[in-house]
């Protein structure tokens, strides 16, 4: 039988009947959405990936609070959200550790290109720049632009997922974008 064969909420029941094999899919299919997802909210790729195994950690052991009326991707987006505030809380307990990955990530700066900067590299740059503008905003603008942005959700799975409004929703992302626009106007030149 194909793993593809199964809907998102048939893998979840299975796994509520105790199916770990179900569980397996399930990592397969979110692995990768789930730790981009963490990433953009934390900025780090280590602690990401920790985070994200900590997502799945969750999901096994709440997968009993799963209800099928609840879109799968959203319930599990919500659990990534909280995992993810959970750290930028520990974070703020825990500065010094903070500060010296900041410094980690200062230290490395991308290498221009013998004979003037290439385009990718250009391109890495402005990457970066994308960033580290987003990675400064507002907690609630910058899940909501995420999950938005890079995810494609809907305003209304936005706002399950961070248990608001879709016009909070809308408000939010609208804020974000407009942050956004003046810290990167720079590169419009």
């Amino acid at each position: 039988m194909q793993p593809s064969e199964h809907t998102d909420v048939e893998l979840a029941e299975r796994l509520q009947a105790g199916d770990n094999a179900a569980f397996d899919e399930l990592m397969r299919r979110y692995q990768r959405p789930v730790m981009n997802f963490v990433y953009r909210m934390l900025g780090d790729a280590a602690e990401a990936e920790d985070v994200a195994q900590e997502v799945f950690v969750r999901l096994y052991r709440k997968i009993g609070s799963y209800r099928p009326e609840t879109k799968f991707s959203t319930w599990l987006f919500a659990l990534a959200r909280n995992a993810g505030i959970d750290r930028l809380r520990w974070r703020k307990r825990h500065p010094q550790d903070s500060l010296e990955a900041l410094e980690e990530h200062a230290g490395a700066s991308p290498v221009a290109a013998p004979g003037g900067v290439g385009e990718e590299v250009q391109a890495r740059e402005i990457g970066e720049q994308i960033a580290a503008a987003i990675a400064i905003l507002p907690e609630d603008q910058k899940t909501a632009l995420i999950l938005s942005e890079y995810h494609g959700l809907a305003y209304e799975e936005i706002a399950q997922i961070m248990n608001c409004s879709p016009k909070s929703v809308e408000g939010r992302l609208y804020r974000a974008k407009q942050t956004l626009r003046k810290r990167l106007e720079f590169l419009r030149e």
